[in-house]
């Protein structure tokens, strides 16, 4: 073993290419789908670099990965690059200054994935410098044709199945992304607005009073659109308009007012106008009305001619400009700020808007409760998690839209009938196709026998893609007869790791993909992540400012810091980034690489085998005590409590062995070559190197090479209680006996091998008296039969002066010097002093035990140790 400090940038660097290319990691096929150990990790999204969330999300699955390794588990861990979405084209825009509209849409998609072969790269050396045990032959991207072929196929068999249609409809759209979106990639935001009060007239009123009503709205250019106004069947105030046809200021179209019960009284003056479409309820009530339809905002956000003078303008351009004109035309009645909550693209931060398009559907309506069971049959980590799942699923209101108008995408395999549109759909056995560059698989329609065709020019949303990651991943396809799997031990994956932040996105879209092709839930469990915070518990951005590149940290912390880091926090609850946990982290690399070094020293003549019965109490008891803690991690790793694993470990590693028994073993070994200390410290360490595997990575597998063979630890086998009979309780009193005299020498100044004259302990250390004496150089040792003369002595009273003060005001002094002169007493559990009685919710008494008898007392836990020392 190399002799000096613990180098974590020399260590790291070495086994992080070595792993690589030795292929420590790879899969190399499970027969026995039981011996296979599948996760399906998530594709990072390649829109610029790595940023910490992916490390600790990473680091996570690792631990996974690698403890099932070590479990006997043949581990399926892969890495994929999503790179077919909005994220990707917009990335390559910005690199590359351009516009995806200007380009054919393959010149285009050949540009996005030369920016992105730069960027998956740089992820692939990041994600090998972070020591991720991913078996790098197992990589994949989405937008690659084998991945093409299978979201194709994943098209053609839901529409088979007659699980998705094609209606044109109002869609969710993003004016700045111009495309459709779904439901689950939108998200509320708080802006500020105005509301605004504008008049309408009544058309063809009789009565001057009754001639205008008003409507408060914070979406004044959307009147162009309007299309109906409605009043609620109990407003008895406005109830006299239900029937009577209103003018739109302005615009001047003529609009039914109607009643329905969806209008909300409490907002504005109670009478709301229909405009398509301005939110959700204005579709429910196009569709329940039978309303006409005006499209007044188009797909960039600009008014069309529906709005007449003000075609052409922005929504926001739009807006001003008629709120100065109904201003100016006497039908502004009242204009005021205020902060409402907005709907728009999670990417971009864009306010959507409602357009009718043709879209392309999955039908999730009808099958909620279905996929609601599916997600019960998946175990949780942690449990509370699937009530997200549970909350989307109950909160659904569309079906999912999956046609996007990009060109960075997978296309749609389909051509519509130039006649009668009817869908013409790609044969199985030609996919992938794209339908603006290849023809149509029939010469005539099928339909009414015309021969010209119209290609699909949409692309999938990337969710359509990334929620096939399981099949991509056990090689789903179609043999001509039937879909098969070509790793079939794979699917259902063990586990599918995520954050918490795509539970809508990812997980129950691939629930609901899998579940639809397979009839079977998709992953046996699920672990949801938190987010990662700044040292403020504050969310990390770039507009806070406040990001921690993953780079800095290794830069001045070892990898192994990093990764203890990562498991100090519960499995699905936020974690803040932490100096502090990092150089914790690195305390304990240290204390590992020391403590390695010692018992390297001490372990040249260690018997290979020993008979576990022939070892001394001390040496039973400590491998007794790590059988314990062997079941206890094994435990908390299988429930993917990390952090309880860590620091359950750190604790017994850190006391127990290096402070308690290493300090006796040492002695014994260095003082008489004892054999079974020897023996225990050789068991003990490796053991200890196997159960840090997980988690310190990089330092376990250098230490262990350099003591104890040429293989990896990380493809050894998780160490199994020995079955070592000890005394566990006479084993812990004797090591708190140690700890007790340690410290009665560090407090009187004394050197650790000073010579003590003579101890006396109260409790049982049966078995243990030799290893007290020896390693406290005790001369004489005695054990009591009767408990020495300690009682408990008053030194004091606490009072509570938020309670006293309030209580006794000016008496307070004259209490304090009661108590001060121990004139006091209590009596019924009060306190009397000074002629005041206290309450026991305000004092309490403070208290030591106190040794009457010749010789001092240390404290020891439940036991009692006088020491008797001339010295």
């Amino acid at each position: 073993m190399p002799s000096g400090e613990y180098d974590p940038d020399t260590v790291e660097a070495k086994w992080q290419d070595r792993w690589v290319d030795d292929e420590t990691y790879a899969y190399e096929g499970a027969a026995d789908p039981d011996t296979a150990f599948s996760i399906d990790s998530p594709p990072p999204t390649v829109s610029g670099s790595l940023h910490w969330g992916h490390v600790y999300g990473f680091t996570l699955q690792d631990f996974v990965a690698r403890f099932n390794r070590m479990r006997g588990k043949e581990v399926y861990f892969p890495f994929g690059y999503d790179d077919n979405g909005i994220a990707s084209e917009r990335l390559a825009e910005d690199e590359l200054d351009v516009r995806h509209q200007d380009y054919e849409r393959r010149e285009f998609q050949r540009m996005t994935q030369e920016v992105c072969a730069e960027y998956e790269a740089e992820f692939t050396e990041k994600m090998q410098d972070l020591g991720i045990s991913i078996d790098w032959n197992q990589t994949y991207q989405t937008i690659s044709p084998a991945v093409r072929r299978i979201s194709q196929l994943s098209f053609i068999d839901l529409y088979e199945q007659g699980r998705e249609y094609r209606q044109r409809a109002p869609a969710i759209w993003c004016p700045e992304c111009e495309t459709a979106i779904s439901q689950v990639e939108t998200e509320d935001d708080e802006q500020p607005s105005h509301f605004h009060d504008i008049a309408f007239e009544v058309v063809g009123s009789g009565d001057e009073d009754e001639e205008e009503f008003t409507i408060s709205t914070t979406r004044p250019e959307l009147l162009p659109a309007c299309v109906a106004v409605f009043v609620h069947p109990d407003d008895d105030e406005n109830q006299y308009l239900v029937g009577e046809t209103a003018r739109i200021p302005l615009f001047d179209q003529e609009v039914p007012i109607l009643e329905d019960e969806r209008v909300d009284m409490e907002t504005g003056s109670g009478v709301v106008m229909c405009c398509t479409f301005g939110d959700q309820t204005d579709i429910e009530w196009y569709q329940a009305h039978d309303l006409d339809l005006r499209i007044a905002i188009d797909e960039s956000g600009t008014l069309t001619d529906v709005a007449g003078e003000y075609e052409g303008l922005s929504s926001e351009e739009a807006r001003e400009a008629i709120v100065e004109d109904l201003d100016d035309a006497g039908a502004l009645l009242d204009r005021w700020e205020i902060t409402h909550t907005v709907n728009v693209h999670e990417r971009c931060g864009t306010g959507v808007e409602f357009l009718v398009k043709d879209q392309w559907y999955v039908e999730l309506l009808d099958k909620r409760e279905e996929y609601l069971q599916a997600g019960r049959e998946m175990d949780w980590y942690p449990e509370k998690m699937f009530t997200r799942y549970r909350n989307w699923i109950e909160g659904l209101q569309w079906d999912w839209s999956i046609s996007r108008q990009r060109s960075s995408g997978i296309p749609f395999p389909v051509w519509y009938c130039a006649e009668c549109d009817e869908p013409v759909l790609s044969e199985k056995e030609n996919l992938p196709v794209d339908p603006l560059s290849d023809e149509p698989p029939v010469d005539a329609c099928p339909e009414c026998g015309h021969d010209e065709f119209e290609p699909e020019d949409d692309v999938f949303d990337t969710w359509a893609t990334s929620s096939l990651t399981p099949l991509i991943n056990a090689g789903w396809d179609w043999d001509g007869e039937e879909f098969t799997f070509e790793n079939p031990e794979l699917y259902q994956f063990d586990l599918r790791p995520q954050g918490h932040d795509i539970i809508s996105f990812w997980l129950f879209h691939t629930v609901v993909k899998c579940y639809e092709h397979t009839g079977e839930v998709p992953f046996d469990s699920v672990m949801i992540n938190g987010m990662v915070l700044d040292e403020n518990r504050e969310k990390m951005s770039k507009s806070k400012g406040n990001i921690v590149a993953p780079d800095e940290v290794v830069s001045k912390y070892p990898v192994d810091a990093a990764r203890y880091w990562a498991a100090g926090s519960a499995v699905g609850d936020d974690l803040p980034y932490s100096e502090k946990g990092l150089r914790a982290g690195e305390k304990l690399l240290r204390k590992l690489w020391n403590a390695s070094k010692l018992v390297e020293s001490l372990t040249d003549e260690a018997p290979e085998e020993f008979d576990h019965d022939d070892l001394a109490a001390l040496d039973r008891w400590l491998l007794a005590e790590l059988d314990r803690e062997i079941e206890r991690l094994t435990e908390r790793f299988a429930d993917r409590e990390f952090s309880k694993a860590r620091d359950g470990l750190r604790g017994f590693f850190w006391h127990t062995f290096c402070d308690d028994y290493l300090e006796i073993a040492k002695q014994r070994v260095r003082d008489g070559g004892d054999p079974s200390a020897a023996y225990t410290l050789e068991v003990a360490h490796r053991r200890f190197l196997k159960l840090f595997a997980p988690i310190l990575a990089h330092a376990t597998e250098e230490l262990w090479h350099d003591m104890h063979g040429d293989g990896s630890v990380h493809r050894t086998e998780w160490p199994e209680p020995l079955g070592v009979d000890a005394d566990f309780a006479a084993g812990e009193t004797a090591m708190a006996v140690v700890g007790a005299l340690r410290k009665y020498k560090s407090d009187e100044q004394l050197p650790m091998n000073a010579a003590l004259d003579r101890v006396e302990i109260w409790g049982d250390v049966s078995g243990f008296e030799d290893d007290i004496s020896g390693v406290m150089h005790v001369e004489e040792l005695a054990t009591l039969e009767e408990r020495p003369a300690v009682e408990s002595v008053v030194t004091g009273v606490d009072l509570d002066y938020s309670l006293v003060g309030p209580e006794f005001g000016s008496q307070v002094p004259d209490i304090e010097a009661a108590i001060e002169a121990g004139d006091y007493e209590v009596v019924d559990g009060e306190l009397h002093a000074a002629g005041a009685e206290l309450g026991a919710e305000m004092f309490e008494i403070e208290e030591e035990r106190q040794y009457l008898g010749e010789g001092e007392m240390v404290e020891a836990g439940d036991a009692i140790v006088v020491v008797h020392d001339e010295a």
